[in-house]
């Protein structure tokens, strides 16, 4: 596993973002809350630097309980960066954001598996 590239933090202790690689894939690890004091360094996170065809990462949402709209339209334009034949996907996305994730409709969107393992392996 190739780590680093980015380790950001928006205010103390506040959101923590750390990009490895993992098989040739992009594993984003967020920890903390992603809300609109934080969701610019998710953005960041999320956006491939030279997008190119076939980028693919993983979202490791397993530190994160809780999540604002913010957060949402940061995901979708994360999607949206990843156009096929490449992809986003989340892993870990804990019950409350899940259900965020599910009221607004996002989930068919972007595939959510229990872990990155098995994000990676679909």
């Amino acid at each position: 596993m190739d780590t680093a590239a980015m380790n950001e933090q928006a205010g103390p202790e506040r959101l923590s973002v750390i990009r490895s690689t993992i098989d040739g894939v992009t594993v984003v690890t967020v920890i903390g809350e992603i809300d609109h004091h934080t969701s610019g360094v998710l953005r960041d996170a999320l956006t491939p630097m030279d997008p190119v065809p076939g980028e693919r990462t993983v979202a490791d949402l397993s530190g994160v309980p809780f999540m604002d709209s913010s957060g949402i339209n940061v995901l979708i334009a994360g999607h949206q960066a990843h156009q096929p034949p490449g992809w986003l996907r989340l892993a870990g996305v804990r019950n409350p954001v899940l259900r965020t994730l599910e009221i607004v409709g996002l989930t068919p969107l972007i595939a959510c598996y229990p872990s990155i393992r098995d994000a990676l392996e679909a």
